[in-house]
């Protein structure tokens, strides 16, 4: 079993920069593709951002490129999401995901385990 734990979350303003970290629990970490989502009250869950494991390539949503950066730190088995430029839409709660898999995809339902989440709230 895999247990994700997401920090970091708070308060910012717009044009501010946050760092969300997720440290997970299994040693497989550094075989797993990892990603951050994010869900808005009455708004699905959406993509954000993926590393894969195998590589350490990543992927963004078109809204976060450029702003956003994934990393990983395999031998801390921590993820992070660095958010700079925040803007008011960015405001949602952010979940670490982890799939069994060397490939990354934007859905929600292929990934294997998630975090709690944490708040990130953007103030205009």
């Amino acid at each position: 079993q895999v247990q994700l734990v997401e920090s970091g979350g708070g308060l910012v303003q717009a044009g501010g920069s946050l760092r969300l970290s997720c440290a997970s629990s299994g040693r497989t970490f550094s075989s797993f593709t990892m990603a951050w989502f994010r869900q808005a009250p009455g708004k699905e869950r959406e993509f954000v951002a993926a590393i894969r494991g195998s590589d350490g390539s990543t992927s963004y949503a078109d809204s976060v490129k450029g702003r956003f950066t994934v990393s990983r730190d395999n031998a801390k088995i921590t993820v992070y999401l660095q958010m700079n430029s925040l803007k008011a839409e960015d405001a949602a709660v952010y979940y670490c995901a982890a799939r069994i898999s060397r490939y990354s995809t934007t859905y929600p339902s292929t990934y294997d385990y998630w975090g709690q989440g944490t708040q990130v709230t953007v103030s205009s």
